[in-house]
């Protein structure tokens, strides 16, 4: 069984136009509007789809406030996806539209689907990196660009309140692998078929962290752009555009090595621009990041009162986990 990735993300937002305007100029690809929807595609085929909070069709679940309503999974063969409803179906109602779509809810209440999907190949040229010594780019100067253009939908992240519980059911029942764990904070989790570091981050909602008050709702999605400039370029002209900046700024995570620049949106949660991030395989051995505000960043532009004092660096690896996300005792 292969889940390849996001195929689609459908947003229930309280204000479509502005929605709609904001995903334009952060640099994704109107594909159409019909049926109550207008909807992006991204070069590798994924899909944003945008319907007003109140519109019937939305799936329901028990996410509260507007933002991401259903994620669809792209599933690599009609084999796959047969072996997945099969499972699926033994203890949940499974919905399928004519379009071969599958819907169902999991255990902690998101709704979820899957479709078979063909990724289009995307193809990136970043610019080569000099350095003191060490010369990639001779003669040549770096690209020069206008806005970002978002190639691929990386991931997804929710705020759950029985995160690990979560986790588990993505585990074992759709075979997603544990990447890494933040202790207290959340796990991070990558569909089989992909190589990304995680396509689907659940947070712990009890967290003490900014946002976090307990509910199942919508954070973030991760959107890949080709390296740094693409990111701030992208930063640059959603700000000429007159939306608010980040809060964080640029900034490198240390968990899983990604640059991020978040966005608030009107359509729930925010929206990242990322780059460069970790690519792992299932020789991959999970890490207990013990200390959590260590793991959040190596580094951060505008630096939050809760990373005044560097976090303590501390974590241990987990071995003979996979693939379920079992943690440890301790």
């Amino acid at each position: 069984m292969s889940i390849i990735g996001i195929e689609s993300l459908t947003y229930g937002v309280e204000d479509v136009a502005e929605s709609v305007r904001f995903f334009k100029d952060f640099g994704l690809v109107f594909s159409d509007s019909s049926d109550g929807a207008t909807s992006f595609r991204l070069p590798e085929g994924s899909r944003v789809v945008i319907r007003d909070v109140g519109d019937s069709r939305l799936a329901r679940s028990s996410i509260v406030g507007p933002g991401v309503r259903e994620v669809i999974w792209g599933v690599d063969s009609r084999e796959s996806l047969e072996t997945l409803v099969t499972e699926l179906s033994t203890d949940r109602q499974v919905r399928c539209d004519a379009d071969g779509t599958v819907h169902f809810l999991t255990d902690f209440g998101a709704a979820m689907g899957l479709r078979v999907f063909t990724k289009t190949a995307v193809v990136t040229a970043p610019d080569a990196i000099n350095s003191p010594g060490r010369v990639n780019r001779l003669n040549q100067h770096r690209k020069w660009r206008l806005r970002a253009h978002p190639k691929v939908i990386a991931h997804v992240v929710f705020a759950v309140p029985e995160y690990e519980k979560a986790a588990k059911f993505m585990c074992e029942r759709l075979e997603f692998r544990l990447s890494d764990s933040q202790r207290g904070f959340g796990q991070y989790l990558r569909a089989d078929g992909t190589n990304c570091h995680h396509s689907l981050l659940l947070l712990n909602a009890n967290a003490h962290f900014p946002g976090m008050d307990g509910q199942f709702r919508f954070h973030h999605a991760n959107f890949g752009v080709e390296d740094i400039d693409e990111i701030m370029v992208g930063a640059n002209f959603m700000t000429r555009r007159g939306w608010a900046p980040s809060a964080f700024g640029l900034g490198r995570h240390r968990i899983d090595s990604a640059l991020f620049y978040y966005l608030p949106c009107p359509a729930g949660g925010e929206a990242e621009y990322g780059a460069d991030a970790d690519y792992v395989d299932d020789s991959w051995v999970p890490r207990d990041w013990v200390e959590p505000l260590f793991a959040y960043s190596h580094f951060v532009h505008n630096l939050p009162p809760f990373l005044m004092n560097p976090p303590e660096w501390k974590f241990t690896y987990l071995t003979g986990i996979q693939p379920k996300a079992e943690g440890r005792d301790d």
